[in-house]
């Protein structure tokens, strides 16, 4: 598990507003209808982002954090993935998630992504032009693995996302990385004792080896899901993260 039901997304480095929030059921190529969360930017910046949330699925750290992208100017779409094992239905203290977390397939959630995609790029999501995913634990490998999956993302941010294991049928991030196509973000803990420093400086390694433009940051003394803003002492690292994204999203978003 990622992120205690309780947890709260950290604030943006400056705040505008949120246009309007949506709940949303969107379709995958497969049929499957899924859940799924949108909120508009009211001061749009030209960019979109797709949020990935752990292993809980779409719960309210996502909802949230989707409403602070919007007041950061990005149009976000936070998606649910357990829709073709769990229906549409909330994902609270009571949901058993790990059951569904072992069902899901890489090649469905790519696809759930790129129904969230063709959403933003819709008049209903703004339109966007330059779309992102970001994602956290469970979701930062999913993101990492979107780099790969011919999205035509501008870039793809990964928050302790594993890059060396393999999930959900699908090889590990950095074993892919021939196939990424855009820039790469990665945001670690040091102190994370599920994803060792040294696979982040390897991921890192394979990424500049391969020519891929990227960003990889290890916060020293921090933990996995230190980016919540119960967590007082990791207030710097947590505006440190949000300075970067926001940086990563415009240096690669046209006109921004």
């Amino acid at each position: 598990m990622c992120y205690d039901l309780d947890a709260l997304p950290p604030e943006p480095p400056f705040h505008g507003a949120a246009a309007r929030t949506d709940e949303l059921v969107l379709t995958s190529a497969d049929g499957t209808r899924f859940a799924a969360f949108a909120a508009r930017a009211s001061a749009p910046t030209g960019a979109g982002i797709v949020i990935l949330p752990d292993v809980r699925g779409l719960f309210q750290f996502y909802k949230d954090l989707a409403v602070r992208f919007a007041e950061a100017g990005v149009e976000a779409v936070a998606i649910d993935y357990f829709g073709r094992t769990a229906g549409l239905g909330a994902r609270g203290e009571e949901f058993e998630y790990m059951p569904h977390v072992q069902q899901t397939q890489a090649a469905r959630i790519s696809d759930d992504v790129a129904a969230a995609i063709t959403y933003l790029r819709s008049e209903a999501g703004g339109a966007p032009k330059a779309i992102f995913t970001v994602g956290f634990c469970f979701g930062g490998g999913n993101s990492f693995q979107q780099a790969a999956n011919k999205h035509g993302l501008a870039g793809v941010i990964g928050f302790y996302g594993s890059p060396t294991a393999p999930r959900a049928g699908a090889a590990a991030p950095i074993d892919r990385i021939g196939e990424f196509t855009c820039p790469v973000m990665g945001l670690f803990g040091g102190a994370d004792q599920g994803i060792a420093v040294s696979d982040v400086h390897k991921f890192d390694q394979s990424l500049a080896q391969a020519g891929i433009e990227h960003e990889i940051v290890i916060y020293p003394d921090a933990p996995h899901s230190f980016f919540d803003r119960r967590f007082e002492q990791y207030t710097q690292e947590c505006a440190d993260a949000w300075r970067r994204m926001v940086g990563f999203i415009k240096a690669h978003t046209p006109g921004a």
